[in-house]
This record gives C-alpha cells, sequence and structure tokens, in this order.
C-alpha cells in the first residue's frame, strides 16, 4: 500500500489536491481540490447520485441550506450531545481526541523511532541502553518532554517505568490531561452586527436539512412508504485532532440518504442497504481484502441509533470508518415535531392511521471516499527498468478519460489531426491533447493521473507525401493498465470508446489488429 507521504505529493504534483491557502503557510486540515481532482471529486459524486436517486423509483433528492434555525440543533441533540472527548498536552498544548488516542500513537514520530530502537540489534541486546543512548541524541528533538529523555541518567529501568509510552503527548512525549468533553459545532453570527447577531451554527451533517423537509417533500412527491431522500452537501465540524490528509477535515462534504419505511421492517432495510454500500464500493474498484463490516457495540451506539454498521477501508494508517449505515429509528422525526409544533408523520392507508416513520442512513464522505479510491488505485511497477507509476482507477472515476497524443508534434498535419481528434472526443468525455514531450514521457504522465486510454496520432494516420505514403487514416489506442496497444480507424473511434469505458477492452481488442506496444 502506497504512503501517504507519497501520495500526498503526486496529488499536488499532479493537480489533484493543494493544500489550502498555501502561499500564506497553509491552514491546518484545509485543502483545495485541483483541476483533477476536482474532476474526480465530481465523477465520484455523479455515480454516487446516478446510483442512489436516478436508478431508483424510491429516491428523490434535496439541496438544504448550510445554515438552519439554532432551534433544529436543539431538537436534534446536537446542541447538548455533539461532543468528543479530548485530552490536552500541558507541555506542548496540543489537544487530541481522548477515544482516537491509538490513532494518534501511530503516526507519533518518536514512538515509532522508540519502537525501531528496540527492535534493532543494540535493542536487542540491551534495550535500556539503547533507549538512554537514544534520549540523548534523537530523543531531546522527538520527545523532549518525555521524563526518561528529561533525565537518562536515572537509575530506573526505562521499559518498567510506568509514563514508559501510556498517557504521553505523540507529538513531544509531554503529559496528557483528564479527558473533558468539547462540543463540535462550529458557530458564526447571522447579521451585519455582531453584537447584535443571531448566533447559528454551519450544519455539522447534512441529515437534519432532510428531516425538516420531511413533510414538504411528502407532499410535493407524493411517495409512499419506503422512500428515500439524498443529499451530497459541505459540513462542518470542530475536529479536535484533523488529519491524515483528507480523511479527517473541519470542513468536508457528505454523501447521505434517509430512508423512511414503517416500523417493523427496518431492520431489513438497515440490513439490505449494507449490501448495497458495501456493493457499491466493489463496484468501482475498492478491493475486497482492504474492505470490511464493523458492527457497533452497544456502548458506542449514538443515543438515537438501534444499530449501525460501519463499511471500513484499510488506509495507511489502519482500518478506519469510510461510511456509517444507522438505523435512526423514529428519533429525529419525533423530535422535530415536538420542538417545532409540527406533525411529521405518514398516513398509512393500509391501516387508516399516521405513523412515524422508521429511518436507516447511509451516511459517506466524498472527501474520504475520494482518498480510498486513490490509496487502492496507485500501483508501482517496473517496466524495461524504470519505475512506472500508475493510478487504476475505474473509467468512471477517472478525471481524463482519453489523452490525445501527436507522435511527432513538428508535423503540423499530425496535430491538426490529433487536435481535430480530441475535439471530437470532448463533446462527449473529458479529454486532453498534450503534445508536451516525448510520447514516452506523455503515457507515463497519463498512467500517474489514471487516464485509462490514450490515442497516439502518427505518421501513418496522416501519410508522407514526400515518400508517396497514402494516410490510412488509423490510430493507436493504448491501455493504461495493460499497456496494450491497437490500432482503430478514426471514424470508428466514437463508437468504440463507450465500449472501452464500460470495461471492454478485452472485447474491442479481438475486433481490431494489435500495434508493437511503445513506453
Amino acid at each position: 500500500m502506497v504512503e501517504l507521504d507519497t501520495l500526498v505529493s503526486l496529488c499536488k504534483r499532479r493537480g489533484f489536491i493543494f493544500q489550502s491557502s498555501e502561499i500564506y503557510g497553509g491552514l491546518g486540515s484545509a485543502w483545495d481540490y485541483g483541476p483533477l481532482g476536482v474532476e474526480l471529486k465530481r465523477n465520484l459524486k455523479d455515480l454516487w447520485w446516478r446510483d442512489n436517486v436516478h436508478r431508483r423509483e424510491d429516491m428523490v433528492g434535496l439541496d438544504a441550506a448550510i445554515t438552519m434555525h439554532p432551534k433544529v440543533w436543539e431538537a436534534s441533540g446536537h446542541a447538548t450531545h455533539f461532543a468528543d472527548p479530548f485530552t490536552g498536552c500541558q507541555d506542548c498544548g496540543r489537544h487530541y481526541r481522548a477515544d482516537k488516542q491509538d490513532e494518534a500513537s501511530q503516526s507519533s514520530k518518536w514512538i515509532q523511532a522508540i519502537r525501531k530502537v528496540i527492535e534493532g540489534p543494540a535493542g536487542q541486546k540491551d534495550p535500556d541502553r539503547a533507549l538512554r543512548n537514544w534520549a540523548r541524541s534523537d530523543g531531546k528533538k522527538l520527545a523532549p518532554n518525555l521524563p526518561w529523555v528529561k533525565n537518562p541518567d536515572d537509575p530506573a529501568p526505562i521499559p518498567n517505568r510506568p509514563e514508559w509510552l501510556n498517557g504521553r503527548c505523540p507529538a513531544c512525549g509531554g503529559s496528557l490531561s483528564e479527558p473533558k468533553p468539547a462540543n463540535l459545532m462550529l458557530r458564526t453570527t447571522l447579521g451585519p452586527v455582531e453584537a447584535t447577531g443571531t448566533v447559528i451554527y454551519l450544519r455539522p451533517e447534512t441529515a437534519q436539512g432532510i428531516f425538516v423537509n420531511f413533510d414538504n417533500v411528502l407532499q410535493a412527491t407524493r411517495k409512499k412508504l419506503p422512500f428515500g431522500i439524498a443529499q451530497i452537501g459541505k459540513s462542518f465540524r470542530n475536529e479536535i485532532t484533523p488529519g491524515n490528509f483528507t480523511f479527517r477535515t473541519r470542513e468536508f462534504e457528505q454523501m447521505e440518504i434517509e430512508y423512511f419505511c414503517a416500523p417493523g421492517i427496518d431492520e431489513e432495510w438497515h440490513q439490505k442497504w449494507i449490501d448495497e454500500r458495501h456493493a457499491w464500493y466493489l463496484r468501482y474498484g475498492l478491493r475486497n481484502e482492504n474492505l470490511r463490516l464493523r458492527e457497533h457495540a452497544k456502548d458506542e451506539l449514538a443515543f438515537y441509533a438501534k444499530r449501525c454498521v460501519d463499511i471500513e477501508y484499510l488506509f495507511p494508517m489502519g482500518w478506519s470508518e469510510l461510511e456509517g449505515i444507522a438505523n435512526r429509528t423514529d428519533y429525529d422525526l419525533k423530535q422535530h415535531a415536538k420542538v417545532s409544533g409540527r406533525p411529521l408523520t405518514y398516513f398509512d392507508e393500509e391501516r387508516k392511521e399516521h405513523i412515524v416513520p422508521y429511518v436507516i442512513e447511509p451516511s459517506g464522505g466524498v472527501d474520504r471516499a475520494a482518498l480510498a479510491f486513490l490509496i487502492n488505485a496507485h500501483h508501482e511497477e517496473e517496466v524495461r527498468g524504470e519505475k512506472r507509476v500508475v493510478l487504476k482507477l475505474h473509467p468512471e472515476l477517472a478525471p481524463i478519460k482519453v489523452a490525445v497524443l501527436p507522435l511527432l508534434k513538428k508535423r503540423d498535419d499530425i496535430v491538426s489531426c490529433a487536435k481535430e481528434i480530441c475535439a471530437a472526443m470532448r463533446r462527449r468525455w473529458a479529454a486532453l491533447y498534450d503534445d508536451s514531450a516525448a510520447i514516452g514521457r506523455l503515457y507515463r504522465r497519463q498512467d500517474e493521473v489514471g487516464t485509462p486510454y490514450c490515442v497516439t496520432v502518427d505518421v501513418q494516420a496522416v501519410g508522407d507525401p514526400e515518400k508517396g505514403e497514402a494516410a490510412d487514416r488509423k490510430v493507436t489506442i493504448r491501455d493504461r493498465d495493460s499497456m496494450e496497444q491497437i490500432r482503430v480507424p478514426i471514424a470508428e473511434l466514437t463508437d468504440v470508446f463507450p465500449e472501452l469505458l464500460a470495461g471492454g477492452w478485452n472485447r474491442v481488442a479481438t475486433r481490431y489488429p494489435p500495434h508493437a506496444p511503445g513506453s
């Protein structure tokens, strides 16, 4: 699996993701999606919307406002319950989520360094002496506030001390305070004058916008149970320990569904959505061995949840949540009805009574999903003695579907033909023209950004009048993953590419003659 630092470097170099406000030193946990990143993200959202809304009869969409009436958050419980336990370092002042201490420790540079010392030859022979030597050298820079680093000559054996590793700051080795709760909602003021303005919150989830619009959607669409409302939008949380690239940020984008069903069949629908959402990630290329379902224990369930299952992905920092599918029961609709004084019910024609539907909520993050697909797609291999980096993204996720490349940019006829092809392709797909390097380097560049196919225009395509060679009006199509190439008539490209982008390379390759592979 690719290391996170390697992926961060690739994302910046190739225009997927940039550090926000980088020219001013950046802003912690804030990221900007570049030219390719925004295409990847848009493709991801479009696929999710197509599969979960447009291709289902029981789904409709919504786009609710980010700022909502403050009573929404009182009713939902966020104003009083939306908090995480946090702890702070009494030496360096950094803060951490107390329930994610293990995650922070995994990325701690000084803890990783200590493990290397202990596992090394000197550590195997005499761990106490090896650790004291480390404390006198690298330890002063990596963990200056660790007690035995401050005083390496203390005769007490280091590995037997109570402050050996537990309860220490992952950044400096200092002492951590007792955990206490911290509200995660970001506040702002509505109105031109702050002193007289209304204090509101930037929404911490998109779900509540769906719940407060339940009756509006029901009256407008006349949907029958079961049915769902889907929404993609920004949310904000004042995370205590943002980090791991785009995995945990304070501003993020959610893809959420609130699926309403009659009480009594909620467990059946919950399982259906668990299975469907798990299959969706597999459908677009995430490897099965890097996905797992984790059932929430009773003591970790949200106060409103009957059951919750997380789809977890094996990120470089370990197994972490990719999407959660929760059975929220009828809590939200009842709470909003109680606080607002407006009934939020559904009239059951069979039972001839009003009922409060149960809600199944598949909730995933756009940013986390994009990160998972990038990690999953990253491959390194050796080709003819050179390292080849390739993003094996699913064609429907790939930012660029086809790159059109002239073999010789000094030949005006080749360049003109390539640009005409690219213009024709661009009417239907995200296509790119590039003549800024030799053909081998152009291929490598497209491999690294995940472009599934390259079309190369060579001398044969346009002919060579000086040598009396007629144009065959054919181009070379190169497959990213196999690097195999075929010759296809220019007139047939727009007919061939729908099949290619649907994963039909092997079928198409049987109909056209192979071409000697380039680099």
